[in-house]
């Protein structure tokens, strides 16, 4: 199978190209998928996607005119697939539903303990020989009130490392997780009341209609005063004007996210030499007490291997006429 490899990335190609071993004859592209990059498909059998790839109505249409009839994604979340059109169009869609929630979760605890901590603040210092510790002061997570927003795969781990903190946990989702309930005491209950008594809040949950903009000034409004916020999720999930009124207001008292609602002509590329034109990211980066890491959460040697190892799989399966358990549009056509 000949598969053209969208928004290739240096560090991804290696394990991409291991876990293939000559099966299917990849090709590596810097570019992201859109509607003007469809077209570069033509003469191949499939195309695999990363999460900033967009896949609309219109991409799906052209790449079925070109030939496509495969679509790889290299990541959890579809957002950015139109699936009812791949649907209607025979053009099948196929996800890696778990490479790693280790990898989410711990990066997610690690940007909990640098915010808490004033880590960055703290190793400015020292590189500048300035031993000072007035303003560094941070709280013990022993005994603080945790809210898991999305209690899934990587909201199963974030609550664990947060029970080993000795954390009191809150836990909000559509279908309750018996096991978290029984053995580390994750406590269930409304969204409200979870945004009313958490210290901290990490949102573990994909964006749909239903998590769209979902912390909001409503939400913000009843949580605790310096709450903590923690999002690895996906950016759109947090109404980010509303989050940089409460930070400015102080209800909000640290923000640590590794996604952001605009990112998708923002992140995987270097913008060093470039003069900023997103406000609301400069505004982001102007609060001491918000720290932001460019979508890598996933970026541990195990969820490559594994993204990759799943990615090659779904095309395994398709070139000897096979589905894939990770197929999407399946999922489409039965409901």
């Amino acid at each position: 199978m000949k598969v053209l490899v969208y928004s290739a990335k240096e560090f991804e190609i290696p394990y991409l190209k291991t876990a293939n071993n000559n099966k299917h004859q990849l090709t590596f592209i810097n570019d992201a998928l859109s509607s003007k990059t469809a077209m570069l498909s033509v003469g191949f059998d499939a195309i695999s996607i990363f999460s900033a790839d967009e896949a609309c109505f219109i991409t799906i249409e052209k790449l079925k005119d070109f030939g496509i009839k495969y679509i790889g994604l290299r990541s959890v979340g579809h957002d950015n697939v139109n699936l009812r059109a791949a649907l209607r169009l025979n053009i099948k869609v196929a996800n890696v539903p778990a490479y790693s929630p280790y990898a989410i979760a711990e990066h997610a605890t690690a940007l909990l303990l640098a915010i808490n901590r004033k880590i960055i603040a703290s190793n400015w210092r020292v590189k500048q020989y300035n031993f000072n510790l007035n303003n560094l002061v941070g709280f013990d997570l022993n005994k603080k009130t945790v809210g898991i927003i999305g209690t899934g795969k990587i909201g199963n781990v974030m609550c664990k490392i947060m029970n080993g903190f000795g954390c009191n946990l809150l836990g909000y989702d559509i279908e309750e997780d018996e096991d978290l309930r029984n053995h580390y005491n994750v406590n269930y209950t409304s969204l409200e009341d979870l945004c009313e008594k958490s210290d901290i809040i990490s949102l573990h949950v994909p964006l749909n209609t239903d998590t769209h903009q979902l912390i909001n000034e409503d939400l913000i409004s009843n949580m605790k005063d310096g709450v903590i916020i923690i999002n690895t999720a996906r950016g759109s999930i947090l109404n980010t004007e509303h989050i940089i009124d409460g930070l400015r207001s102080g209800k909000i008292g640290a923000l640590g996210i590794d996604v952001y609602e605009n990112e998708k002509e923002i992140f995987f590329k270097d913008h060093s030499l470039d003069i900023p034109d997103d406000d609301i990211l400069m505004r982001l980066n102007s609060f001491p007490n918000v720290l932001i890491t460019g979508h890598h959460a996933f970026l541990t040697e195990e969820a490559l291997t594994n993204i990759a190892e799943t990615t090659i799989h779904n095309f395994n399966c398709w070139s000897k006429g096979e589905e894939t358990e990770n197929e999407l549009t399946n999922l489409i056509e039965s409901v």
